[in-house]
């Protein structure tokens, strides 16, 4: 059975009536006309009925459908056709819900025009004017137009493209090129382009709404420089949107709607920069969401909005308002670039979302600046921690974003600090805005300089070097009188830690930090935390930290296990020297993780006894012991004798029971 007769005469009749075939719920559509009805295509979940009607008609048609509810969607215009309908609903005992087209007349406020009451007063005006007319009103009203002096070379009439209104519009004289025959909505620019065309000085056009493409006609001839002739509505009537009649359908009808969820890159900011593509999804929403800076180019396209960059704030706000069928969530950039998007598609998993990207940043930056981006490592310091000194070691161009202007200058001294700071920086601050400036010049020089929140900088480093997989020579370091991991057993020891560039280690015992060093070298975009009770190593940490321009390593100076209790659960870890307490220790890094990867040297007896002991006693599997015994030469006259070192013995395991 069908509970909803739609009497649908616009676009927001249509909408409502898509709305309930995609909640698979049965409703009977009314169109005036064959071409009306052709627009809703029947189907499991609609009947359509085309034809005009008079009262008695409508009344028989409301009781043959059995309809419990009656929506009168028609033009606002169409003023006896709403007051027959009523009628209609009224004698077959039937509820009557007016659907309200949203008026956009407070759009038209900035913008100098002449408001009338009806297309006759229009005429009237038109006659004691000179210059071509746009005629919008359709072809209904066309024969008004025949009173003005010359119409048919001064009116130029945009109607349907229907056999019927041709041979109508031909009969009054409209025909050749005074007969625009097109099926709408038309844009601003195609607005803007026939204005020009027929050198048209006059528009006429009623209230239509946003549906109606009103202000898209307004911006037209504003920008054809236009005068604009406003039928206005015929009465301020009482009713509802189309939101809330989607809203009162869902509660009275027990609806469960899903929603359609555009994740949108905006680019840049201003409008001028979105693609046509994603202009067009943000103009067809029902609601806008996103940061207040991306809505600022938004606000005036009569759409609802709100205000917020949370993933889960946003999905909480929308399945808070199931009016809005169709929502989009604005994304600088491109929707694939450090974009919030990924959350978003969590947060809406339940939902239809589609992805519409934007020009990025990068893109836009390196266009700028005449550079090619097919050879830039990207990065992002927007709210985020990334080791950025070691894309910068082993790059020649990185391209990052950074969150807040302060960041370019602390970004400049980081890289000065650690010796970087001959690199090129390029800056672009507020890029796409009126305000847009960039400029170069190295990390020193720009180290001082002051710069907006809203910066993107790529960084050019033509020193670059390759980057070393691990096995640096002992000589590399600067090593004091701390004991260091020499490079035959370093390099063993980090094989078995099997590193991830994402890895959180812990060195335990770090002492110069040999370990530490190429631990963090591997996992670049993990954290290293070098463990270390002696003052003087702790000192040698500082030092090789800054000569290899490891800025993730951080140095926690105490004795294991107490100074590790506050840290970050490990992934991996290393342990050099346990002063006593390995048990201990490996029992604090299993309840942090019990899945870590452990790697442990031994050179004395006794710590290979209480290695063996923890692998017993702990939950630790895949243990692998390998002794490890090498010999250096050393020049001795004309020979090279082999000194040998000592034996250490390279204990690797994973947490987890056996």
């Amino acid at each position: 059975m069908s509970r909803v007769l739609i009497f649908a005469g616009t676009t927001e009749g249509r909408e409502l009536s898509e709305f309930l075939v995609r909640q698979r719920e049965l409703h009977d559509v009314c169109a005036a006309t064959e071409y009306g009805g052709s627009l809703l295509p029947e189907g499991t979940f609609r009947r359509v009925h085309a034809g005009r009607l008079n009262a008695e008609e409508m009344k028989e048609l409301i009781l043959a459908v059995n309809a419990e509810l009656v929506v009168d969607a028609t033009h606002p215009y169409a003023v006896e056709v709403s007051k027959n309908i009523r009628a209609a609903a009224g004698e077959a005992e039937t509820e009557y819900l007016r659907l309200l087209r949203s008026s956009q007349r407070e759009a038209a406020e900035s913008q100098d025009l002449i408001s009338v009451a009806s297309v006759e007063e229009a005429c009237e005006f038109l006659k004691t004017t000179t210059g071509n007319i746009l005629a919008t009103t359709g072809s209904k009203e066309l024969a008004k137009y025949t009173v003005i002096p010359e119409y048919q070379t001064r009116v130029f009439a945009r109607v349907l493209s229907l056999p019927e209104v041709v041979a109508g519009c031909a009969e009054l004289g409209f025909t050749g090129k005074q007969l625009i025959c097109m099926q709408g909505p038309f844009s601003e620019e195609l607005n803007t382009a026939m204005l020009r065309q027929y050198d048209a000085k006059w528009l006429v056009t009623k209230e239509a709404g946003k549906s109606g493409g009103f202000e898209e006609k307004l911006r037209a001839a504003r920008a054809a420089g236009a005068s604009v002739v406003l039928i206005e509505r015929p009465t301020e009537e009482e009713g509802l949107s189309l939101a809330e009649v989607e809203q009162l359908l869902i509660d009275r009808l027990s609806l469960h709607p899903k929603k359609t969820i555009a994740i949108v890159g905006i680019g840049m900011g201003p409008e001028e920069g979105m693609t046509v593509e994603a202009r067009e999804v943000c103009r067809k929403a029902d609601l806008l969401i996103g940061a207040e800076r991306m809505l600022q180019d938004v606000k005036d396209w009569g759409i609802p909005t709100f205000t917020s960059y949370r993933p889960q704030e946003i999905a909480d706000y929308v399945h808070a308002h199931p009016e809005y069928a169709s929502v989009a969530l604005l994304q600088s950039g491109d929707v694939g670039f450090y974009s919030g998007a990924k959350r978003l598609i969590e947060v809406f998993s339940e939902e239809e979302v589609r992805l519409y990207p934007g020009i990025s940043s990068v893109v836009a930056f390196c266009a700028k600046l005449q550079t090619p981006w097919e050879d830039v490592c990207l990065a992002s310091l927007h709210g985020r921690s990334q080791n950025i000194l070691a894309k910068i070691r082993h790059h020649r161009k990185v391209f990052t974003l950074i969150g807040k202007g302060e960041g370019v200058r602390a970004l400049c001294q980081k890289l000065c600090e650690y010796g970087f700071g001959s690199v090129t920086l390029s800056v672009g601050e507020n890029l796409g805005y009126p305000d847009e400036r960039i400029i170069t010049g190295s990390a020193e020089e720009l180290q001082d300089e002051k710069f907006a929140d809203l910066c993107v900088v790529l960084i050019q480093n033509d020193a670059a070097a390759p980057k070393t997989v691990h096995g640096l020579p002992d000589e590399a370091f600067l090593r004091g009188k701390a004991p260091m991991t020499k490079s035959e057993v370093r390099a063993i020891s980090i094989s078995k830690l099997q590193l991830n560039a994402d890895s959180v280690v812990y060195d335990v015992g770090a002492g110069t930090g040999s370990v530490s060093i190429e631990a963090a070298l591997q996992a670049e975009d993990g954290v290293v935390y070098a463990i270390e009770k002696k003052e003087e190593a702790v000192e040698l940490l500082r030092e090789n930290k800054r000569r290899f321009a490891v800025d993730h390593l951080q140095i926690i100076e105490g004795l294991a296990p107490e100074a590790m209790r506050e840290l970050p659960a490990p992934t991996h870890v290393f342990v050099g020297g346990s002063s006593g307490n390995l048990k201990e220790i490996l029992q604090l890094v299993l309840e942090k993780n019990p899945e870590a990867r452990i790697v442990i040297n031994c050179i004395a007896l006794e710590t290979v006894s209480e290695a063996l002991d923890c692998l017993k006693t702990l939950p630790l599997k895949d243990a692998e012991i390998v002794s490890v015994s090498t010999a250096r030469s050393k020049e001795v006259g004309r020979y090279h004798m082999m000194m040998g070192q000592n034996p250490v013995y390279v204990i690797s395991c994973t947490g987890g029971s056996v």
